[in-house]
């Protein structure tokens, strides 16, 4: 795949099918408009273009509300990338660009730049300064400049039109994580949630004390985790070797009390032996096995940990 950086040298592609959004997650509604681009593309001879942004645009305009983001620039990258998108125009998203008018934004990237010849959006979709371009107006520019214009509804887990509450949206994936539900959250992505990290030392309690050592991800802030909890899941390292792995997610509440603070996350690769530190990895969140608990002693958070690992170890098949 080919990605276009808009703050960089200026690069036409040839007549492109367009899609525009923020594309967080790429989940499968995502995944059904990008079909739409295909086959319109395939049909008209054209290249898929997906047009996004470098950072999501509430965290520019109304970034006391900012979602959460459900993968960061890279694994968005990859994600299109895997499903077959020809070109990513990447814009980098400021104050100033959040003040580009729309007709403005129409004219310097998609007809300059992209020469779109197919724009494909939702049929809510708004751009531009003070949201002030739509559908509409894309149709009302098309019929002038060459191009056609198709806004769609989002559609279900099934690929099928649905009401609002049957939606995939990132929306409702954020909420599902947020409650812990990631097999749900799974289900609308079309794959399990995953956040990525560096690996870096913890406090030693782990191993030393309990057992079990673990790997401690740093994690980026703007990232959406699922709620505190235990999870079995899967754990990638930067030589693509992928291992089972018990995820404790949450505040350590047996050991520390720090209400408030980023939650800590503690990944127990299962038959692994190894120094990760310093090391980039991916953790996904394959199924919840409980919540986060506070233990009488450190006996019994060790038989739990004990559990916890068995059940890991029962609900994953070999990678």
């Amino acid at each position: 795949m080919h990605v276009i950086h808009g703050d960089g040298p200026r690069t036409q592609t040839g007549p492109s099918a367009v899609t525009i959004g923020a594309y967080d997650g790429v989940h499968l509604g995502h995944r059904a408009v990008i079909a739409e681009v295909t086959r319109l593309a395939d049909e008209r001879g054209l290249q898929t273009v997906v047009v996004t942004f470098d950072r999501h645009p509430a965290q520019v305009v109304r970034p006391e509300s900012a979602p959460k983001l459900l993968c960061d620039l890279d694994q968005k990258l990859e994600l299109l990338a895997d499903i077959g998108v020809d070109t990513t125009y990447v814009i980098h998203f400021d104050e100033v660009q959040a003040a580009v008018p729309a007709e403005d934004f129409i004219d310097d990237v998609l007809v300059s730049c992209l020469d779109a010849r197919a724009v494909i959006v939702g049929e809510d979709f708004h751009f531009g300064k003070a949201r002030g371009g739509n559908v509409e107006l894309l149709r009302e520019v098309g019929r002038i400049q060459g191009f056609t214009v198709e806004g769609i509804d989002l559609v279900d887990r099934d690929g099928r039109p649905a009401p609002n509450e049957a939606k995939v949206s990132s929306t409702a994936i954020r909420r599902l994580l947020a409650a812990g539900e990631v097999v749900e959250a799974a289900d609308l992505l079309g794959r399990p949630h995953e956040v990525r990290g560096t690996v870096e030392r913890g406090d030693g309690r782990g191993g030393a004390d309990l057992g079990f050592p673990t790997a401690n991800l740093t994690l980026p802030e703007e990232i959406q985790l699922p709620a505190d909890g235990i999870y079995a899941g899967w754990l990638e390292r930067t030589d693509g070797t992928i291992h089972a792995t018990a995820i404790s997610l949450g505040h350590r509440p047996t050991f520390y009390e720090r209400p408030g603070d980023r939650p800590l996350l503690e990944c127990h690769l299962l038959d692994f032996s190894g120094n990760l530190y310093g090391e980039p990895v991916r953790v996904r969140f394959v199924e919840r096995l409980r919540g986060e608990e506070r233990f009488d002693s450190v006996d019994a958070l060790i038989k739990q940990i004990q559990a916890d690992v068995d059940r890991t170890r029962e609900l994953l098949p070999e990678p």
